[in-house]
């Protein structure tokens, strides 16, 4: 370690890069996902961890449950939802969002945007050029 850090460099340095809180769905969600996908409770448990942002290791590490088991879920829950990877298994929750009927209390289901062909830009958002 560089001598010239001080600890205190080092806190603020960490809480920089620090994950910040990440619920994506409520719990009435998350019981209809879990329902909708035929999930056990640990799958449910593993699921929510990861699409908090946790990486295996940390999902074993906060349910005291071995790197092996974590990715035995994970493999279990990709092959219900029929997916690859992380990233598809949280598009997947998103788009199921749409289904769930609407509650007065529910929190909004995070809105997809679509891309045209062209670029990047949004379908119905305006294009920006410059004048030349």
């Amino acid at each position: 370690m560089d001598k010239n850090i001080t600890p205190e460099a080092t806190d603020k340095r960490a809480s920089f890069f620090a994950r910040p809180p990440t619920n994506l769905f409520n719990d009435r969600q998350w019981s209809h996902i879990q329902q909708l996908y035929r999930m056990g409770n640990r799958e449910l448990q593993v699921a929510r961890l990861v699409c908090q942002g946790l990486n295996n290791r940390e999902v074993a590490d906060r349910l005291d449950i071995k790197h092996g088991t974590v990715k035995t879920h994970m493999r279990n829950i990709y092959r219900r939802l029929h997916v690859k990877n992380k990233i598809a298994m949280l598009l997947s929750f998103v788009e199921v969002m749409d289904t769930l009927p609407a509650q007065s209390h529910s929190t909004p289901s995070i809105p997809i945007l679509e891309v045209n062909n062209k670029g990047n830009t949004p379908l119905g958002s305006p294009k920006i050029t410059k004048d030349r």
